[in-house]
C-alpha cells in the first residue's frame, strides 16, 4: 500500500497537482461508486415512471429514439419567471418539439409547498403562459427529482435518442432573474442540442444550475 501511496503521490506532484487533488486521486476508486448512482453525463439517463398533469402515466423508456429535454420547473419562481415571462422557454420548447424532441417539464415541489399544484391546475398554469411542453410531469414525492439530483428551477438535461444523458444544469450563463439577460445569455441547453444534432458531443457537458431550490 505504501508503495502505491508513494507512486500515486510521485504521479501527482509531476503533473503540479495539489494535496486536496492528491487525496481525491488516491480516494478516487472508492468515490467512483458513489458519484456513479446520481446522473453522469455520457452515461445511461436515470429511467424513471411518472403521472402526467393529464393523468396519464409515462416512462422515459417510452421514448428511446427520441431525444428527451427534463425541465425543472416551480412557476413562483421569479427565475423561472424570468424564461417564461420572456418567453424564452416557450421558444425553446416549441424549437426543440418541432426537431422531433420530447420536452418533459418536472414539477417537484411537495405538497403545500411553494409551486405544488394539482393537474388540473398544471394544465391550467400551461395554457396560461402558452408553454408548450410535450408533457407536464408532477413528481410531488421528488421521486423522478432526486433521481437526477435536480436542485433548481430551472434544471436542465438533454437525454438523446439512445437514451444517454448530453446535457445536465443552467439553462444559461446568465443567473440573474432579470429577464433582460435572456437576449445576452449563451443558452447551454440550445448548445447542447445543436451539438448533439449535428452528430456531436456538447462542448459545455455539465454547470450548476441556477434558481430557486426544489421544494422538495
Amino acid at each position: 500500500m505504501a508503495r502505491v501511496w508513494q507512486a500515486t503521490r510521485t504521479a501527482v506532484r509531476s503533473a503540479g497537482l495539489g494535496l486536496g487533488v492528491f487525496v481525491c486521486v488516491l480516494l478516487g476508486g472508492a468515490s467512483a461508486a458513489v458519484a456513479a448512482e446520481g446522473p453522469q453525463p455520457n452515461a445511461p439517463a436515470p429511467v424513471f415512471e411518472g403521472a402526467t398533469a393529464d393523468g396519464h402515466m409515462v416512462a422515459l423508456d417510452q421514448f428511446r429514439g427520441q431525444p428527451v429535454v427534463l425541465e425543472w420547473t416551480n412557476h413562483l419562481c421569479p427565475y423561472v419567471q424570468k424564461h417564461y415571462g420572456a418567453g424564452n422557454m416557450q421558444a425553446l420548447q416549441r424549437r426543440l418539439t418541432d426537431a422531433g424532441a420530447v420536452w418533459l417539464s418536472v414539477i417537484s415541489s411537495a405538497p403545500g409547498k411553494q409551486g405544488y399544484v394539482s393537474g388540473k391546475e398544471a394544465r391550467a398554469l400551461t395554457d396560461a403562459r402558452d408553454a408548450a411542453p410535450t408533457h407536464v410531469l408532477l413528481d410531488p414525492d421528488g421521486r423522478i427529482g432526486r433521481a437526477y439530483g435536480a436542485t433548481a428551477t430551472p434544471h436542465m438535461f438533454l437525454i438523446d435518442a439512445e437514451g444517454i444523458l448530453r446535457y445536465m444544469g443552467a439553462i444559461d450563463d446568465q443567473p440573474s432573474a432579470d429577464p433582460a439577460t435572456v437576449e445576452t445569455a449563451e443558452n447551454y441547453l440550445a448548445a447542447a442540442w445543436d451539438a448533439v444534432a449535428a452528430g456531436a458531443a456538447p462542448e459545455t457537458q455539465v454547470t450548476r444550475a441556477y434558481g430557486c431550490s426544489v421544494k422538495y
